[in-house]
């Protein structure tokens, strides 16, 4: 189990000369702290413009610098590289990169301008781009793998649905906070306990990447509704899974305000998709899950 990786994630002094930020480099980190929490092997691809340009060079665009007869060459020499790890290893995870490199982006790319084309365009840069089989994600989307996971755990029913969804998305590489697990699980409690429940779970949404909010029902559950606002205000990414197919209005699946603030899916299988989420794997023994 492995991901291929762009090297300047692992060494940012291989980027171009001004580009790396302080908000970068712990970008970077999350991204290899993930893949050590879950067992992923890193394995780095070569950089194709450190070898064609050196280290020390500015930012450029590929029609500016690249585009020529010995850089394809170089790729094609490289690519051969890369399928030799992949014929050895079988398929990774995915390709790790950085959008707007002109070599290793993802979704964007500094590709150069044409005629009235900007020169960052969509789509893959030109060494990923080799590889359009392989699914690609950006270093950025890669770093959030914290999931504050908030539902309703008032019956038996709810909370087993809730520790389903929750090893779901931890068989797919992402870290989740579930109050349940961290002590919200019963009904008889003081007042000390409710502020200490309050705080705990108040931190972990601040420190959470992503919020996953159940709202089954004939209406959302009211802690969740508040935890899934908290979030909002925070800015944090929602998504909420409703499987009911009841609806509060002729345009609308849930309250408004809960879905206006969310992205809503129907699926355990949409929820993946919206999330971008690795394939899954069984975990190792002995790996940590949580």
């Amino acid at each position: 189990m492995y991901v291929l990786c762009s090297p300047c994630i692992l060494s940012p002094s291989l980027r171009a000369k001004g580009i790396t930020h302080p908000s970068d480099i712990a970008v970077f980190a999350r991204s290899i702290g993930r893949c050590r929490k879950f067992g992923i092997d890193v394995v780095p691809l070569p950089c194709p413009e450190t070898l064609y340009l050196g280290p020390d060079r500015e930012p450029g665009t590929f029609l500016e610098r690249l585009n020529n007869p010995e850089f394809a060459t170089l790729l094609e020499e490289l690519c051969g590289k890369v399928n030799k790890i992949i014929e050895e290893r079988g398929p990774p995870l995915c390709i790790l990169g950085v959008n707007s490199s002109p070599t290793c982006g993802v979704t964007s790319t500094y590709y150069g301008a044409e005629g009235d084309t900007p020169a960052k365009r969509s789509g893959r840069g030109v060494f990923y781009a080799q590889f359009p089989d392989i699914p690609a994600q950006d270093v950025f989307e890669f770093a959030k793998y914290r999931i504050y996971l908030a539902a309703p755990l008032f019956s038996e029913s709810e909370r087993t649905y809730n520790t389903t969804i929750a090893a779901l998305l931890r068989s797919h590489f992402y870290e989740v906070y579930l109050p349940q697990e961290a002590g919200d699980d019963h009904a008889v409690r003081d007042k000390k306990e409710y502020a200490q429940i309050y705080r705990r779970n108040k931190r972990a949404i601040r420190d959470a990447d992503i919020m996953i909010a159940i709202i089954d029902g004939a209406d959302a559950d009211s802690g969740t509704a508040w935890e899934m606002g908290y979030a909002t205000g925070l800015k944090k990414t929602v998504i909420a899974l409703r499987t009911d197919f009841r609806t509060t209005g002729s345009h609308e699946r849930v309250n408004l305000m809960l879905e206006q603030a969310s992205k809503v899916v129907s699926t355990k299988e949409e929820l993946l998709v919206a999330l971008g989420a690795l394939p899954a794997s069984t975990p190792r023994l002995g790996q940590t899950s949580a």
